[in-house]
């Protein structure tokens, strides 16, 4: 009984230890318990005196106070497990056939004769077929070898069992077998092992499953088996509880939704929060879900006008009129004055008059250049400065800048001289801020005089520019 006591304070603790375990991942099991040695049915003649008294435990079983048998069985696929079984016992009550007495079966002691079994067992059960989980009802075959003393003979066996699970791992186990014996010739101790009824009563553990991630999912069945989960997502985590596994959430750690991958849409935009660039407020796709408040295709946080429309390229503003002519100051040339568009926002000015003509050709004639050279002399510097200021005040009209020679030295060097002096007064203009757009320059040597190159006065007059109009 002290033995008992201990057994039964140990099973106690395990069954607290192992209350989340399941069945169908634990294909071992290991029963013990006692067991209780029956030969009645080897000494009855007719079958209802063999089962007659199948529970008079007290005249017919023998039985030790003690852990006596010890079962190891594995699963080894649908509802069938295969195991070992051993077993000890005392042999004090033999039931002695009187075959002159019908139905008088006395209980003899043999001499405390000494029982040892080993046997094979194949068990299906039936739990799994009703559904139950408590409740497992069973039947076994199987065969061993058995001693009664100094006899020992094999046997055929067979039987039914019953276990009632306290847990899915641990249970209280009963079973009864009848153990056919290969020798039936006699009944006499110590030399023959009749057949007999063998029950057994104890506990019975599952083990052997393997839950790598302590979630009480095990691996087999475990779709992650390194990480703790939840059972309806097979063992796989959730962590921020939206119904999407880890594995399959883009944002696992914020609650999201299943069209997004499991990322959030705060501004239910339709765009999840880690693609929106405004994520607090809707917006369009098409400008990563930031609004646009003018309607102008500029998100409202780079609009620098966003109530007013205006194009991407002037920041979201409409582009301004400084002059009110009608041209917008990014065509306009002449912002701050009026003017036509058909003149890029600035004023038509009329070409310059004949007077006009005149007078800058008055100016050219008093250019005085270095003798044989393009440079010009000092003196020179005011009429080209009143040329430019008469030029810009017809930013309108084109000017052709002439080169003339008088008939002293080479026709070739003169043609020369006549164009570099012509290049010369164009490239100041230039340089005074006449665009180069508006002026030509040419040279033509000695080909066009206006007086006699035979006189010093003649000679004079042809050496000249010449300032025309072109358009």
């Amino acid at each position: 009984m002290k033995h008992l006591n201990k057994l039964f304070a140990a099973v106690i603790m395990f069954i607290g230890l192992s209350s989340q375990a399941q069945d169908s991942n634990n294909p071992w099991a290991i029963s013990f318990g006692t067991n209780a040695v029956d030969t009645r049915v080897s000494a009855a003649t007719k079958m209802e005196d063999q089962f007659s008294q199948y529970f008079n435990v007290n005249d017919n079983w023998n039985i030790l106070p003690s852990v006596s048998y010890i079962n190891v069985s594995r699963n080894v696929g649908g509802n069938f497990s295969f195991g070992i079984t051993g077993s000890v016992n005392r042999i004090k009550r033999w039931v002695e056939p009187r075959v002159t007495i019908p139905g008088d079966y006395p209980v003899i002691n043999p001499g405390d004769l000494s029982y040892y079994a080993a046997d094979g067992v194949i068990k299906y059960s039936f739990a799994n077929m009703f559904g139950w989980k408590v409740i497992d009802p069973s039947i076994h075959v199987g065969g061993g070898y058995t001693s009664m003393g100094k006899a020992s003979f094999g046997t055929a066996n067979g039987g039914f069992g019953l276990t009632f699970w306290f847990t899915e791992m641990v249970g209280l186990s009963f079973q009864s077998t009848y153990k056919y014996s290969f020798d039936d010739e006699s009944r006499i101790p110590e030399q023959n092992v009749p057949s007999h009824m063998q029950h057994f009563a104890g506990l019975t553990f599952k083990f052997g499953g393997k839950d790598t991630d302590g979630d009480g999912i095990y691996d087999k069945d475990d779709a992650c088996p390194e990480v703790a989960g939840l059972k309806q997502f097979k063992g796989c985590p959730d962590t921020d509880g939206d119904g999407i596994i880890d594995g399959s959430d883009t944002c696992p750690d914020v609650p999201g939704l299943a069209e997004f991958q499991g990322c959030p849409d705060t501004d239910a935009d339709g765009i999840a929060d880690k693609d929106d660039a405004c994520p607090e407020v809707a917006g369009p796709k098409s400008l990563n879900g930031c609004p646009d408040a003018d309607g102008d295709g500029v998100a409202d946080k780079s609009d620098k006008c966003p109530q007013v429309k205006g194009p991407k390229e002037n920041g979201g503003c409409p582009w301004p009129d400084t002059d009110g002519d009608g041209v917008l100051d990014k065509d306009d040339k002449c912002v701050d004055v009026k003017g036509p568009a058909s003149n890029n926002g600035c004023p038509v000015v009329a070409p310059p008059t004949t007077e006009v003509i005149k007078k800058l050709n008055d100016y050219a004639k008093t250019i005085l250049f270095d003798t044989a050279k393009s440079t010009f002399q000092k003196q020179t510097y005011p009429v080209l400065q009143a040329i430019t200021s008469i030029l810009k005040e017809y930013p309108d009209s084109n000017f052709s800048i002439e080169g003339h020679t008088d008939s002293d030295g080479k026709d070739a060097s003169n043609q020369t001289l006549s164009e570099n002096r012509a290049s010369a007064v164009k490239n100041y203009l230039v340089e005074n801020g006449i665009n180069v757009s508006r002026l030509f320059s040419a040279g033509f040597g000695e080909t066009k005089p206006i007086d006699n190159n035979k006189t010093k006065a003649g000679k004079a007059n042809n050496r000249r520019v010449e300032v025309k109009l072109v358009n």
